[in-house]
């Protein structure tokens, strides 16, 4: 069976963030044949701007709609801002829809998330859900990845996930991606 090559985006850019430190700990979680690695920050990409598009597509549209689209499937791990997508990431997302090859149509998408409260990003999937929809990325709907009250499930300065049950949660959500990708790759 073909390796599986799957790429994360992650939806803040703070360094010392739990949904990073989440992203960091996907790679050990992953079931083998699955290799897991960062897609490039969408930090550098601008407001989307139709006159910037006309001028020409920036540089870190294009590398960060190539890495996705070279993957097999693709995790987001996001927290939620204000009950919903983080600007910048739902701005990266607005960017490589207007490609003529969207990078997340067809693509197998899995959502996580880390926030503070009893929700864990619950409003946040929920609104991603339906973004990614229009962009025809194929969701895997269940199981889903909510991790909540974040600062009690890593440790305090390394950012280790710490949380078994994080752990077992994670761990299953990945074994269900990896048939789900397959089925929708056609990769075996």
């Amino acid at each position: 069976m073909a390796d599986l090559s799957v790429v994360t985006i992650c939806g803040s850019l703070r360094k010392a963030s739990f949904n990073a430190a989440l992203v960091r700990a996907l790679p050990a979680l992953a079931p083998a044949g699955m290799k897991i690695t960062p897609a490039p920050s969408w930090a550098d990409i601008p407001i989307y701007n139709t006159d910037v598009q006309n001028a020409g597509m920036p540089a870190a549209v294009t590398g960060w709609a190539e890495a996705i689209r070279a993957a097999d499937g693709v995790i987001i791990v996001s927290p939620e801002y204000n009950w919903t997508i983080p600007g910048g990431l739902k701005n990266a997302i607005d960017w490589t829809s207007r490609l003529k090859d969207d990078p997340f149509k067809g693509k197998p998408v899995a959502i996580q998330s880390c926030a503070g409260g009893l929700l864990g990003g619950a409003r946040m999937q929920y609104h991603l859900r339906q973004c990614l929809t229009s962009v025809e990325a194929v969701m895997l709907i269940r199981p889903e990845v909510f991790v909540n009250f974040s600062a009690k499930k890593f440790a305090e300065g390394s950012l280790e996930l710490t949380d078994q049950a994080t752990k077992d949660m994670v761990k299953l959500q990945l074994e269900a991606f990896a048939p789900f990708v397959r089925k929708q790759t056609g990769k075996s």
